[in-house]
C-alpha cells in the first residue's frame, strides 16, 4: 500500500503541476488570437473524456491479468505522453498527446482496485482513505511545484520533468507492488453484462456510479470561477492569485488530515452512514459560498468542505469494494472512473455557463442543488440498510 500510495501521489502530481501553466504554453504555441482559454479548456477535457471512455476496456483488460500491470502500463505511456509535451511543435499536437495521455491513464484507479481487493475486509475503509490521501496531495502540492518549476526551469523542462516523474512510478511498481493473480482467458472470463446481472445490490452500484458524477461535477463546477469570483471579493486585487492558491490548497489540507479517520469510522459504522453524512455536511458549506462578501470567509468554507471530501470517494471506494465480486472489482472500478471523468467534462462547462448567465453565487446554488439530489439519491438508495452497520 505505501508503494500504491506513492504511485497515486507522483501520478496525481504529475497531472496537476501542469495546470497553473497551460494556458501559458498553449499561448506560446501558437494557438489563434482570442481562442487560449477555448484550447486549454480542451486540453483539459479530451484527456478526462478519452480517460472515461476507454476505462471499461483497461478494467476488463486488469481483472483478467491483474492490476499491478495495468498500473504499470497506465505509468510507463504516460512517461512518454506527458514527457512528450515538451517537444510538440504546435497546440494541435499537445490535444493529440493530451487524447493519447487520457488513453494510457488509469493508474489511480487500478491502485485503489488492487488495494480494495487485497486488504483485510474489516480494514477496507482505512486502507482506501489512507490511498487517497496520496491522491489528495499529489494534487494539492501539484499546482506549486508546477508554478515555481515553470519559472525555474522553463515550461517544456516541467513536461521532462514530469515524464521522469511517471518513469520513477513505473519503476516503483514493477519492482516493490506485489499482486498474486492467475491470469484468465478472455472466453473464460465472465462478460460485464453477466457480472451486472449477477451483482446483488445492483441499484445501490449504479446509484454510487451517480453519485460519483455529481461528487466530480460539484468539484469542477466551482473551479472555472473561483479565482474570479475571490478577484470580486478581495480588496486587494495585487494579491488574489496567492490567496486563491490558498484558498484551493485548504480543502486538500482538512481532506488528508480526515479521510483515513474517516475511513476507519467507516469501517466501524458503516460507509454508506459516512457517505450520507459527508453528502450532509458538504451541502451545509456549499450553500454559504453563496453569500459570502470575504475572501477569508470562502476559505474558512472550503477548509470546512475539506473535511467532508475526505469521507465522500474512500466511502464510494470502499463500498463498491464490499459490494462487487473479487473477479469483477476492476471493472467496477473501472465504471466508476468513467462516472467520474464524465464529471470533470461537464462540471466547467455547467459552472461557467451558469457563471455567464446568473453571475458568480448562482453557480454556488446550482452545486448545492446537485448535492441535494446526490444526498436524496443516497437516502433512498440505502433506506434498507441505514439502521445497520453493513449492507448484507
Amino acid at each position: 500500500m505505501f508503494v500504491a500510495w506513492l504511485g497515486c501521489f507522483l501520478t496525481g502530481a504529475s497531472f496537476s503541476l501542469v495546470m497553473p501553466f497551460l494556458p501559458v504554453y498553449i499561448m506560446e504555441l501558437g494557438a489563434p488570437q482570442g481562442q487560449v482559454e477555448l484550447f486549454a479548456g480542451l486540453a483539459i477535457s479530451v484527456m478526462a473524456l478519452a480517460s472515461g471512455l476507454i476505462a471499461p476496456v483497461w478494467g476488463a483488460l486488469a481483472d483478467r491479468k491483474g492490476r499491478k500491470v495495468m498500473m504499470v502500463r497506465a505509468a510507463f505511456g504516460m512517461t512518454f505522453t506527458m514527457g512528450g509535451l515538451a517537444f510538440v511543435p504546435n497546440v494541435f499536437w499537445l490535444l493529440f498527446l493530451r487524447v493519447l495521455t487520457g488513453l494510457l491513464s488509469g493508474y489511480i484507479p487500478n491502485a485503489t482496485a488492487l488495494i480494495a481487493s487485497q486488504a483485510p475486509k474489516e480494514k477496507v475503509g482505512w486502507a482506501l482513505g489512507t490511498l487517497s490521501t496520496g491522491i489528495l496531495a499529489g494534487n494539492l502540492i501539484g499546482p506549486t511545484l508546477g508554478g515555481l518549476m515553470a519559472q525555474t526551469l522553463g515550461i517544456r523542462n516541467v513536461f521532462i520533468v514530469t515524464g521522469s516523474v511517471l518513469f520513477v512510478a513505473t519503476l516503483l511498481t514493477i519492482f516493490l507492488v506485489k499482486e498474486e493473480v492467475v491470469p484468465i482467458e478472455k472466453n473464460e472470463m465472465q462478460s460485464s453484462k453477466e457480472l451486472f446481472a449477477d451483482l446483488p445490490h445492483k441499484s445501490i452500484i449504479i446509484g454510487l456510479f451517480v453519485t460519483t458524477l455529481i461528487l466530480n461535477l460539484g468539484v469542477n463546477s466551482i473551479t472555472p470561477i473561483l479565482t474570479l469570483f475571490i478577484k470580486s471579493l478581495a480588496e486587494n486585487a495585487g494579491n488574489v492569485l496567492f490567496v486563491s492558491g490558498l484558498i484551493v490548497s485548504v480543502a486538500g489540507v482538512s481532506a488528508i488530515a480526515s479521510a483515513p479517520v474517516l475511513g476507519t469510522l467507516g469501517d466501524k459504522h458503516g460507509n454508506h452512514r459516512i457517505l450520507i453524512g459527508g453528502l450532509i455536511f458538504s451541502l451545509l458549506c456549499y450553500l454559504p459560498m453563496a453569500f459570502v462578501t470575504a475572501p477569508w470567509q470562502l476559505g474558512v468554507l472550503r477548509f470546512f468542505l475539506g473535511f467532508a471530501a475526505g469521507a465522500l470517494s474512500p466511502s464510494v471506494n470502499s463500498l463498491l469494494s464490499r459490494l462487487t465480486p473479487k473477479e469483477g472489482v476492476s471493472r467496477i472500478f473501472a465504471y466508476n472512473q468513467m462516472f467520474g471523468n464524465f464529471g470533470q467534462v461537464l462540471g466547467p462547462l455547467i459552472g461557467s455557463a451558469v457563471a455567464t448567465s446568473w453571475g458568480f453565487a448562482n453557480v454556488f446554488m446550482v452545486t448545492s442543488a446537485f448535492v441535494g439530489l446526490n444526498i436524496c439519491l443516497s437516502v433512498f438508495n440505502f433506506r434498507k440498510f441505514l439502521r445497520v452497520k453493513e449492507i448484507a
